[in-house]
Parts: C-alpha cells; sequence; structure tokens
C-alpha cells in the first residue's frame, strides 16, 4: 500500500513538472508554440480603464518622434497603468528619430505598451514595434525588413557591416526584453543571416547557420526536424498569420475594440492622441525648410546689396525663424543652435549698420547661422563612430546648408539684377518719367546773343575768346581759325553753351 502510493506520488510530481514545463514553454520566447488567440492578458492589463491609441502614420522622422514622446506623456500622466498602443502604418524612415522613438517606448515605467500593426510596420517601423511589451496584427499586414539603406538619385543601396552591427544589436535587445524570437529579429536587418527553425526531444528553437554550426556533437545528433526559416540573402518579412506562428503577434484581431475584447478589457476609455496642428504643420515645414533656408539667405544677402533695413532683411528673418523653431519644437535645436544663429545675425547687423562694405563680419555671420543649422537639423555635435547613420545626416545636412546658402547666392544676385529696376512698376514714388538723352546747360552767354549779332574780338580767338556785343563780353569760339583783336565777327551758331563766330569780312564775302 505504501508502495503504490509512493509510486502514485511520484507520478503525479512528474505530471506537475510536465505541466510546469509546458506552460514555461508557453512563454518561452523561442518557442514555436502556436498562439491561443483568446491571448490571456498579462498582470494589471485587465484592470486597465485608460487606453491610449497613438497613429504611427508616414514617414519616420524626428517631428514624429516629438509627437509620440508628447503623447506618451499625456498618456503616463492619466493614470495607473495605462495601456498605450501604437497604430503602426509606417513603411519606416530615418534611423535616429526610430531610435528616439524606442527610446521613449522603453523608458515608459507606468502602463504597459502595445504595437497594432494597422497595415504595415517596415524598416523603422518594426523596429518601433518591437520596442513595445505586445505586438497585435491586422489582418493582412506585415511587419519586417529593416535593412539600413541610403539613396544615390532614385536607387536604393543596402549598407554595410558597420551600419547593420549596431541596429542588430538593438533588436536582440529588445527581442529579449519583450519576448520575441532574438535570431528572427536580427534577420530583419542583415540578409547574410541565414536562421532555421530546429526540434529538439524536448523543445524547438530558432538557431542562426553560426550557432547551428557550433552545436556540440552530442546535441547535433539530437535533432529531430530542422527547416529554413529565413534563407540566406533574405531579409525577415511576415505577414499576421507568419508573426503569429514565429512567436511575434500575440494575436490577428481585425480591430483594437476586437482586441481589448479578446484580452478580457471590457471597461475601458479609448483616447485617440493625434497630432496638434504645431506638430501638423511642423511636418509641411520640415518638408519645405531647405526651400525655407534658400529664401531667407538670399533675403539677408540682398539686404547687404539696398542701402538701410527693409523687406528683404524681414523676410529673411522670418523664413530662418521658421526653420529654426520648427527644429525647436522637434527637440533638435537646443541652446547650442540658438546661440550660434543669435551670434550670426548679431554679426550680419554690424555688417549692415555699423561696418561699411561686406568683409569678415558679414561672412563670420553667415558661417555662424550656416553652423547653427546644419545641428539644429541632428542631435548630436559630431558623428559618434559607434553610430555610424550619424556621419550620413551629417553630410546630408551639411550638403543641405551649403546647396542653400550658393543656392540663397545666385537667387540674390538674379533679384538684384533684374527684380529691383523692375520695383518702379509696383512701389509707388517720384520717378523720373524720361531719359536725359535730350538734356542741356545752357550757359549765359548763350542766352543773352542771337544768331547773326555781330561785334568785336575783345581779344585774340585761338580760337576761343572774348567778344563784344554792344555793353557785354561774353566767351565765344571760331570754328578752328584764329581771329586778331579789334577784328568785327558775327554770330554764326550757338551750340548748346558755345557762341560761335567767324570774322565779319569773311562772311559778308
Amino acid at each position: 500500500m505504501t508502495y503504490s502510493k509512493t509510486i502514485k506520488t511520484v507520478q503525479a510530481m512528474k505530471n506537475a513538472l510536465v505541466f510546469m514545463v509546458f506552460v514555461l514553454c508557453m512563454g518561452f520566447p523561442l518557442s514555436l508554440t502556436a498562439k491561443d488567440t483568446s491571448f490571456v492578458s498579462p498582470p494589471n492589463l485587465s484592470k486597465t480603464t485608460m487606453v491610449f491609441v497613438i497613429p504611427v502614420t508616414g514617414d519616420v522622422e524626428p517631428v514624429m518622434a516629438a509627437y509620440i514622446k508628447r503623447a506618451v506623456a499625456v498618456a503616463v500622466a492619466s493614470g495607473p497603468d495605462p495601456l498605450i498602443i501604437l497604430e503602426m502604418d509606417t513603411f519606416g524612415g530615418r534611423v535616429d528619430a526610430a531610435l528616439n522613438i524606442v527610446d521613449t517606448m522603453t523608458n515608459i515605467t507606468n502602463g504597459q505598451t502595445l504595437a497594432f500593426v494597422k497595415t504595415k510596420a517596415i524598416s523603422a517601423g518594426a523596429l518601433i514595434s518591437l520596442s513595445c511589451n505586445l505586438l497585435v496584427m491586422k489582418q493582412h499586414t506585415t511587419l519586417g525588413d529593416c535593412a539600413p539603406i541610403s539613396f544615390a538619385g532614385n536607387e536604393a543601396k543596402m549598407l554595410g557591416e558597420k551600419f547593420q552591427s549596431p541596429l542588430r544589436a538593438k533588436f536582440r535587445t529588445l527581442a529579449r526584453k519583450n519576448g520575441y524570437p532574438p535570431e528572427l529579429a536580427e534577420s530583419m536587418v542583415t540578409a547574410r543571416m541565414e536562421v532555421f527553425k530546429v526540434s529538439f526531444p524536448d523543445k524547438t528553437v530558432y538557431l542562426d547557420a553560426e550557432a547551428l554550426a557550433d552545436l556540440p556533437e552530442a546535441k547535433s545528433k539530437q535533432i529531430l526536424e530542422k527547416t529554413t526559416i529565413v534563407a540566406k540573402g533574405e531579409l525577415l518579412t511576415m505577414d499576421d498569420t507568419e508573426a503569429l506562428e514565429l512567436g511575434f503577434s500575440r494575436m490577428t484581431s481585425g480591430s483594437i475594440e476586437e482586441m481589448l475584447d479578446k484580452m478580457g478589457i471590457k471597461d475601458f476609455e479609448l483616447v485617440r492622441e493625434e497630432q496638434n496642428w504645431v506638430e501638423s504643420w511642423g511636418r509641411k515645414i520640415a518638408m519645405i525648410s531647405p526651400i525655407l533656408m534658400i529664401i531667407g539667405m538670399a533675403a539677408l544677402y540682398t539686404e547687404f546689396k539696398v542701402p538701410g533695413f527693409g523687406l528683404p532683411g524681414i523676410v529673411g528673418l522670418i523664413c530662418l525663424g521658421l526653420v529654426l523653431f520648427n527644429q525647436h519644437i522637434v527637440g533638435l535645436a537646443d541652446n547650442l543652435e540658438l546661440i550660434l544663429i543669435a551670434l550670426g545675425l548679431v554679426m550680419l547687423g554690424f555688417e549692415i549698420f555699423v561696418i561699411p562694405g561686406f568683409g569678415i563680419a558679414g561672412i563670420a555671420g553667415f558661417l555662424l547661422i550656416g553652423a547653427g543649422l546644419i545641428l539644429s537639423f541632428q542631435d548630436f555635435v559630431w558623428p559618434d563612430p559607434a553610430m555610424p547613420w550619424q556621419a550620413d545626416l551629417f553630410v546630408a545636412n551639411l550638403t543641405k546648408v551649403l546647396g542653400a546658402l550658393m543656392g540663397s547666392f545666385l537667387i540674390s544676385l538674379a533679384f538684384i539684377r533684374y527684380g529691383l529696376p523692375r520695383l518702379g512698376n509696383v512701389v509707388e514714388g517720384p520717378y523720373l518719367e524720361s531719359t536725359l538723352a535730350d538734356s542741356h546747360a545752357d550757359s549765359h552767354e548763350a542766352m543773352v546773343v542771337a544768331v547773326g549779332q555781330t561785334g568785336l574780338a575783345a581779344t585774340s580767338l585761338r580760337p576761343a575768346g572774348k567778344m563784344d556785343i554792344g555793353d557785354r563780353n561774353i566767351d565765344v569760339v571760331t570754328e578752328g581759325d584764329f581771329i586778331e583783336k579789334d577784328r568785327a565777327v558775327k554770330v554764326i551758331a550757338i551750340k548748346g553753351n558755345r557762341v560761335v563766330v567767324t570774322l565779319l569780312s569773311d562772311d559778308c564775302g
């Protein structure tokens, strides 16, 4: 009897142990066990009454990062344990902006985060999605393909290992933090990775080619099945069904409301945190910022070429002010940038009002403004070698600002040459209506004599001299002849301010 009880006790313990292993496998990140669409919520999530939905739509850029940071701050401040949902619909965008969003999501201490893929979460969108605690996808949506690329003209080029390595590390960290398969997450970044589903008697895991080759011989012999999940030369991109099977998505749901119902959240208040008008205008201003820089600097340069301070200076300050204010809103333009641009404007003020011409002060002013603008487009002063995309971003910003300077110089020259002369047709004011082609300045002599009058040469005319006509003494000139003093002369022409005379005897024949 005692022996039988012992056997039963041991059997019960074995069953309990198997059950515990099964439970652990259900939550183990490398497990391939299919997820149940009923989905049991993590602790405290089912008690959540505040649900905040933050749409992530369009290009991932600094304005979006600032918007998500503000929206998350609102959600966190709403009360205990809010559910913060990123509604994903993006092809990706800038790496620096995506990493800023990742930092915002991973630093949340009050509440749960969830990425709901509404349409697509590609490239930087996949990185942002994996930063959330949970991932849910709508039917027929896609996730993945986060290879770093650059554009040369219209051609996209995949960047090398130095770009891929830090991104793989970030994907690996997020996957381990939130329970996603690390090897599969890395394969979204690097096309050279080959990932297999490997089945052992006790579990099924994902291994890349290197890890599989490094398995001990005894462990290799235990492999029951090996299936290629990500072939070499490919990037992992999944639809909703594949993401569910591979352990990324927790369920497939047609809407956020349906998802909340499956999660057991019945009593909730759903709030959509849309972009405010400042953030909406910020995205528009960011798109035209190169044009605004060209117009702004062209207007300031034109101000040097016209006297005083007028319309060009005002236009220049407004355009550059819009660019700088927008960068300040998204958190890129800080005190350093403001100081540099302010010093540049002071130098330009000295050049306009104090120092004549255009020299060292003006050039220094433009250089300071250019440096401030470059720094306002990035969240670092000098590229960090550990983050190679910063070097590319710095070169792009430098090219953008230098191109704006060159374009502004050419535009200002064209405006000064062709625009200013035509302002008379627009601006009121006293303008000359005729040219000076027929103008002349008459002398006193030309006004008091007439052709045909006669008199005596008061001096020798060689050929210029003086002539007495009545009681007046006037300056005269001959047509080239030399006439002695006291000879009789006659006025034969008045040309402008000259009185032309000749010998009276010659005139009479």
